[in-house]
């Protein structure tokens, strides 16, 4: 993946800790940076599954199969006939264009 050079500003104290440590003070930056950004991440989806969408409760209080029996049996239309192209879903082949009424 291509690199791009960037310059940040580091205590004096601390680069001195990371070159008693590692050779390559990029590679060490990254690594850390890397690693920081998948831990907000992650705390991200913690608070996320700690308070999730009202709509999200409402389907994990009836049960994914209630849910699945709750839609419709029929493709619907995603499209206004009149303004686009009819598209349904096909159990096995996905979406693809709908037949003309």
């Amino acid at each position: 993946m291509p690199a791009s050079r960037i310059t940040i500003t580091l205590r004096e104290d601390l680069v001195a800790r990371i070159d008693r440590l590692e050779r390559n003070r990029s590679r060490f930056i990254a690594d850390a940076v890397e690693r920081e950004l998948h831990r907000r991440l992650r705390d991200e989806l913690r608070r996320s599954l700690d308070a999730p969408h009202p709509e999200s409760l409402d389907v994990a209080e009836e049960g994914l199969p209630a849910y699945g029996d709750a839609l419709p049996s029929e493709p619907t239309d995603l499209v206004d006939p009149a303004e686009g192209v009819r598209v349904a879903w096909r159990d096995g082949a996905g979406w693809s264009r709908a037949e003309e009424p």
